[in-house]
């Protein structure tokens, strides 16, 4: 079974900090990007943040210097370190793993709203 998980998702006030963990299952983690996506109510799904597996990460604009990709290949796990959130980045956030040769794998979603 393929299988991207997602947890850590909840409700935070402006300036808080979550942390978000993808676990994968059915797949070579090593031979993957992985990355986070989220998609805003109304809004088109976009990226967040992309790790190779040496762990070059890339992150769009309005979160650098507030959100960090991170990936620990002996537990199969990626991760999103999420400080000073804003309520702009309330979000439904989705893993995604995606290989040369290979279809994109998505998790489930978690949801993190940013209220105060």
């Amino acid at each position: 079974q393929v299988q991207l998980v997602e947890s850590g998702g909840g409700l935070v006030q402006p300036g808080g900090s979550l942390r978000l963990s993808c676990a994968a299952r059915g797949f070579i983690f090593t031979d993957y990007v992985m990355g986070w996506y989220r998609q805003a109510p109304g809004k088109q799904r976009v990226s967040v943040a992309i790790i190779t597996s040496d762990g070059s990460a890339n992150y769009a604009t309005p979160v650098k210097g507030r959100f960090t990709i991170s990936r620990d290949n002996a537990k199969n796990t990626v991760y999103l370190q999420m400080n000073s959130l804003k309520l702009e980045d309330t979000a439904v956030y989705y893993c995604y793993a995606t290989a040369p040769g290979s279809g994109p794998v998505w998790g489930q979603g978690t949801q993190v709203t940013v209220s105060s």
